[in-house]
């Protein structure tokens, strides 16, 4: 991957959600190279120590630090943020990578419908408590993967429509997530106009990635796989992450969605700034994170 256009990134810090596989993987691989210490977080151990382990052999001299953290729990987002706000005086780059395509309706053990609290409530959760180290900087950059799904998506603003069984459906859970992070992104960029800290959201393309899996729904693979032949590898993924992690023309760019480190056309939903509002409100009541 060509990294040449990023800013060298020693001496900073970057944490990486979702970190242990796809482009979440690449994403954290390279910023390492770029010098950045990165803090990877992942839930499962051993794919854990396995992408430490390929880091380090492909950037010898990586700084890295695992943290082990199931991010569908905000009770597990705070005691994550609560770790990184005492381990570290400060945060450079925040991406917010991970994120779960939904098969059959789940909900968590916290109540709320599976994707909606992976992609959305623990992106909010995560990001604002961590807000006060990325201003700590003085120009931090937060980086959400969202997706062009979003132009299926319509939020349901009640939790408990969105957790009925007849209300749900796969590719709707997960159309909404995505809206939601282009919504949460451009209400953050507007509170964040006084700081030097940015905030932007990108499409990585259809990446040939893990999202789909042993339980995921019929209808999901009978979409996927046919389109695998067409799909990039994570390495292509990672792009506009990186972009936008460290490239110094997007420094003081924030609001914006990114597709193929460009601008990209996004629905006209996506733009709604009383839905931006509506829904900064409900996150802040669904994860008691008020700002």
């Amino acid at each position: 991957m060509a990294v040449s256009s990023l800013f060298p990134l020693r001496h900073k810090t970057a944490l990486v959600t979702g970190a242990t596989s796809g482009i979440g993987l690449v994403t954290a691989r390279e910023l390492a190279r770029q010098g950045a210490r990165v803090i990877l977080v992942g839930r499962n151990p051993d794919k854990a120590e396995r992408a430490r382990a390929a880091i380090l052999a492909a950037v010898p001299d990586a700084v890295l630090d695992v943290r082990l953290f199931d991010l569908s729990l905000l009770s597990n987002v705070r005691r994550l943020a609560a770790e990184i706000q005492r381990d570290y005086p400060q945060l450079d780059i925040l991406v917010n990578n991970a994120g779960i395509m939904p098969g059959p309706l789940t909900v968590t053990a916290e109540g709320h419908e599976l994707s909606w609290a992976t992609n959305h409530l623990s992106v909010f959760a995560l990001t604002n408590l961590l807000l006060p180290l990325l201003v700590e900087t003085g120009a931090g950059r937060i980086v959400t993967v969202a997706s062009e799904a979003h132009w299926l998506g319509e939020i349901e603003f009640s939790q408990e429509a969105r957790n009925a069984p007849n209300n749900y459906s796969w590719l709707t859970a997960y159309a909404d997530s995505k809206l939601a992070n282009i919504l949460f992104t451009n209400e953050l960029a507007h509170r964040l106009e006084l700081t030097g800290v940015t905030a932007n959201c990108l499409h990585p393309g259809m990446v040939d990635t893990g999202l789909v899996h042993a339980g995921s729904s019929w209808g999901m693979k009978a979409l996927w796989y046919p389109a695998k032949p067409f799909m990039i590898s994570p390495e292509q993924g990672a792009r506009t992450s990186l972009y936008l992690a460290a490239a110094p023309e997007v420094a003081r760019v924030s609001g914006r969605y990114f597709k193929n480190t460009r601008p990209g056309r996004c629905s006209a939903r996506s733009q709604s700034r009383t839905d931006a509002a509506r829904l900064w409100r409900i996150s802040e009541e669904e994860t008691g994170v008020s700002v």
